[in-house]
């Protein structure tokens, strides 16, 4: 292997142990001649899941020049993508020049020195020399109250297209007797609320109501196949029965109508980088109206100027669904020593993992309908976080129950709708 693939390796090593799905790589390496079966059967035997990628990826490096590129191959073929992804970027990524690791401060004479010669030594001015092209760029200031002030377009996504970009709505309202998951009522005002929402700012918005786990995979992975090119934003939007799940990411799962979870980390890994690549550079926004859990927040006692409001009697309801542990052995210390980030998500959560988030059978849940009344609020001004963070303030002062909305954000730049 050449000493740039082995570099690309251990700059890697952290984010492959703690992300890597190991299970499914053994009998493509085996197949593509990169480890026998002896040595697989050795590096299965290392301990966990964690353990056995640590030594994989030791290992890895003395397979000679090919082992890089099929490793890669496999890494795709198996769903991980996004780590072939982050190894080529590291493979790429260039050393620093060595002359460059040893820059010794250079002294400059203040131009009285260079006069008068006779300065005493503290002075002196000792900074680094450095070249123009590292220097810092500083934007230039703004006038303070204008609206490039807050619209800086270096620092915002693009949002030029129209439509902006497809906006998939998944709501799930009746589910199988068998299931054991209670009708969602309140679930078709949330929908059309969204739908009015998202189409006034410029999204082609399509809803599909009532999927079973694997409808709701293939109309997911349906959009995620689209040719993005022409647009500048996705935006998936979940409305279901929720629970807790293991994950590496990014947690919770929702329910399609046969009871089946799927988790929000598989669902937001259709539309990464790699997965996608229309959709690269650009933001990808998911809106999950399901319960994290099965915890009811009683809230704690504080000060506050507005009354409590009250649960209304027998109209409230929760998306919660008991959480399953899984039968086989989940590796979580690993996951969380280095977590991978996907750039360009954001996903939006109606509760915190773990806990009830509430409905009503009249006016639908809590986290759209507060959801909906900000942006149309707001979009005209207001960037998405700060949009997140009124909801979550609006959510949380609401009931005799409490619930706090939240986010998983990985944009890099602000994001503001298109408004009329």
């Amino acid at each position: 292997m050449e000493e740039q693939q082995r570099r690309a390796l251990r700059r890697g090593r952290a984010r492959l142990v703690a992300a890597l799905r190991v299970e499914p790589l053994w009998d493509p390496l085996e197949q593509r001649g990169i480890f026998t079966r002896p040595m697989l059967e050795e590096l299965q035997s290392a301990g966990s899941r964690g353990e056995q990628a640590r030594q994989l990826i030791i290992d890895l490096e003395t397979r000679g020049k090919q082992a890089f590129p099929a490793f890669l191959s496999i890494l795709r073929d198996t769903g991980q993508g996004d780590l072939a992804e982050m190894l080529i970027q590291e493979c790429q990524s260039r050393p620093v020049p060595p002359q460059l690791l040893d820059l010794q401060p250079v002294e400059l004479e203040k131009r009285e020195e260079k006069q008068h010669r006779n300065v005493i030594p503290h002075e002196r001015l000792s900074i680094p020399v450095q070249a123009e092209s590292e220097r810092p760029q500083i934007p230039p200031v703004r006038a303070k109250g204008s609206a490039v002030d807050k619209r800086s377009y270096d620092q915002d996504y693009k949002m030029k297209a129209d439509p902006c970009g497809h906006c998939l709505i998944l709501n799930n309202v009746n589910f199988s007797r068998d299931s054991g998951l209670s009708t969602r009522e309140g679930s078709d005002i949330d929908c059309e609320k969204l739908e009015r929402r998202f189409k006034a700012l410029h999204f082609t918005v399509l809803t599909r109501r009532n999927l079973n786990a694997q409808e709701m995979v293939l109309e997911l992975l349906k959009l995620s196949r689209q040719d993005h090119s022409a647009l500048d934003c996705c935006i998936v939007v979940i409305l279901s029965h929720g629970c807790q799940t293991s994950h590496i990411q990014f947690p919770g799962g929702v329910y399609g109508t046969d009871g089946k979870p799927i988790p929000i980390e598989k669902i937001v890994n259709y539309f990464n980088g790699s997965n996608c690549p229309s959709l690269r550079g650009k933001p990808k926004l998911f809106f999950i109206q399901a319960c994290g859990g099965e915890q009811r927040d009683q809230g704690f006692v504080v000060d506050c100027d507005s009354p409590e409001e009250e649960a209304p009697g027998g109209s409230l309801e929760s998306d919660a669904t008991p959480f399953q542990v899984p039968s086989d052995k989940v590796d979580e210390p690993d996951a969380i020593a280095s977590l991978p980030t996907p750039s360009d998500i954001l996903v939006s959560y109606s509760t915190f993992p773990g806990f009830v988030s509430w409905r009503e059978k009249s006016s639908g849940s809590w986290y759209v309908e507060v959801l909906d009344s900000v942006l149309e609020q707001y979009a005209h001004s207001e960037d998405l976080l700060t949009m997140l963070v009124k909801v979550a303030h609006a959510v949380s002062a609401k009931g005799r129950y409490k619930q706090i909305p939240g986010c998983f954000n990985f944009l890099r730049k602000k994001f503001f709708f298109v408004c009329d």
